[in-house]
């Protein structure tokens, strides 16, 4: 039973990065960047349109949610998707990404709010 396990755990990692990969690439990014911690982070954030400093607020307690509620908002806006696919992009990002990245979402940067 523990190696079925471990053979769907690695299934579901190997989907989530080719995922998070083609999510990078839709936006215009390498695919490998999406590969780097905390770089993969800023990327995200300047996908979602949001500036680099942002990164600082996601290391505050409590903050950090609502900063990542607000950049997954705002990041599915940019892939054509409404308020409510982004608030499920922030509760449930391993369905919801894969979902963006291999659907018909396309990338394309709106103005966002100040």
């Amino acid at each position: 039973m523990g190696t079925i396990l471990w053979l769907v755990y690695l299934v579901v990692v190997v989907l989530e990065i080719a995922a998070t990969w083609q999510l990078f690439v839709k936006a215009g990014e390498s695919g490998w960047k999406s590969l780097i911690p905390i770089w993969n982070t800023l990327v995200l954030l300047r996908m979602a349109g949001r500036p680099g400093w942002w990164f600082i607020l996601y290391l505050i307690p409590i903050v950090n949610v609502v900063i990542h509620f607000i950049v997954m908002i705002d990041l599915a806006r940019n892939y054509g998707k409404g308020t409510g696919f982004g608030v499920l992009l922030a509760l449930f990002p391993y369905i919801m990404i894969p979902i963006m990245a291999f659907g018909s979402a396309q990338y394309a940067r709106t103005a966002v709010p100040a």
